[in-house]
């Protein structure tokens, strides 16, 4: 049978991470005819840098070809990221420490050392974790001292932009509104107690492995609820995987049953030993591929909303909810609200103007409305994937 793109994509990962020899028919099937697919889904999660390194060493890649360029242009843009974020996250890290604000790194900037070289795990930004007594203390650091300009407030964390246009968001809370369920909570706010000062240094904390590891799966949880969750955090887990003793197995899965995330975790561990080391897939592990590979990192409208619309009870609700955000969602974008809650519907207005003059109007209005018109058979797929996982 003729290997599908997402199987050469597979293929060209385990070479480009981990030495994994090619096979014959996989290198005859990778054809400039295949090259624009291939390229689509790597791009879509983010991985076009790893293949398009992999397509070079194999001299796979021919001259004058539009997705060769492509590919290279992914690979270079991805080596400079790395140099910008790492730069970034330096002089960040230097800021922090001089002023003694405990801080800990987050996601990407931490686990890129697993993989063999650093530029391999891309991000799109910076993420650190502050005490929220801290939160004040840190912003008028980064817009003072570091220049950064403030861009957004979730519920969560604080969005800023470097003078270099680098992204970062300090967070405060590692707990994400409605995302990944009560017990998960219970687990994350714990994390500064399950976290130690990094050795010679004053302010730079690390989280125990099993914190990290367990985080790293809500977060997936989390972008899986919301729609989509990407190949990469499915390398990530590899990766986390990859050496783990048993004791080091029986903390983590502890602390993943006490949060409710076993069954999650369970699921997308043999989903990426089926991608990267040739596992036998289960019932679920197939459903679940199918869902990854159809939404990339970020998930597609329709991936969204047959989530969210599930989570809500309802096509109603779920529209209901994603015009008029709940007062805990909307006390943090507008922390007014925390004093003078009767202007909520002020600020309901303000948020719909600012959508609008984001430019993010028409995907808003894509969204509700696909809410609308989803089929019940992809309303219902979601909503057995979700209670299989149980999420």
């Amino acid at each position: 049978m003729k290997p599908s793109v997402s199987s050469i994509l597979f293929a060209l990962v385990r070479f480009e991470l981990f030495g994994t020899t090619l096979t014959d028919d996989v290198k005859d099937c990778i054809t400039p005819e295949l090259l624009p697919g291939l390229y689509a889904l790597s791009k879509a999660h983010d991985l076009s840098h790893l293949v398009a390194d992999a397509l070079e060493s194999l001299g796979l890649l021919p001259p004058d070809c539009e997705a060769t360029a492509k590919f290279q242009k992914q690979h270079m843009l991805a080596v400079y990221r790395y140099q910008q974020l790492s730069g970034e996250l330096a002089i960040l890290k230097d800021c922090l420490e001089q002023a003694k604000v405990p801080f800990l790194p987050l996601k990407g900037s931490v686990i890129r050392s697993l993989y063999p070289e650093a530029w391999m795990r891309t991000s799109c930004d910076i993420d650190v974790l502050v005490h929220l007594e801290d939160l004040d203390r840190a912003t008028a650091l980064l817009t003072k001292q570091l220049d950064y300009k403030i861009s957004g407030r979730a519920t969560h964390d604080v969005s800023f932009y470097s003078l270099s246009r680098v992204h970062v968001e300090l967070h405060y809370t590692l707990i994400e509104d409605d995302h990944a369920g009560g017990s998960s909570t219970a687990v994350l706010e714990n994390v500064w107690q399950n976290a130690s000062l990094l050795a010679g240094t004053e302010a730079t904390y690390q989280m125990s492995d099993e914190m990290f590891y367990f985080y790293h799966i809500a977060h997936m949880a989390k972008h899986l609820e919301g729609g989509g969750c990407g190949i990469r955090s499915f390398i990530d887990l590899y990766l986390l995987d990859r050496d783990a003793s048993e004791t080091t197995i029986t903390a983590r899965n502890a602390l993943l049953a006490k949060g409710g995330l076993l069954t999650f975790a369970k699921a997308c561990t043999l989903l990426s030993q089926v991608w990267f080391a040739g596992a036998e897939p289960s019932e679920l592990s197939k459903r679940l591929e199918n869902y990854i590979l159809s939404g990339g990192v970020y998930g597609t409208v329709e991936t969204k909303v047959a989530m969210q619309r599930n989570k809500h009870g309802g096509r109603l609700r779920y529209i209901l909810s994603r015009i008029f955000l709940p007062m805990s969602v909307m006390r943090e974008i507008y922390p007014i609200l925390k004093k003078h809650p009767l202007l909520l519907p002020v600020c309901h207005v303000r948020r719909w103007c600012s959508r609008i003059s984001a430019g993010r109007f028409k995907y808003a209005v894509k969204e509700i409305g696909t809410g609308g018109t989803l089929t019940q058979q992809t309303a219902n797929s979601a909503s057995q994937l979700l209670h299989d996982l149980e999420l």
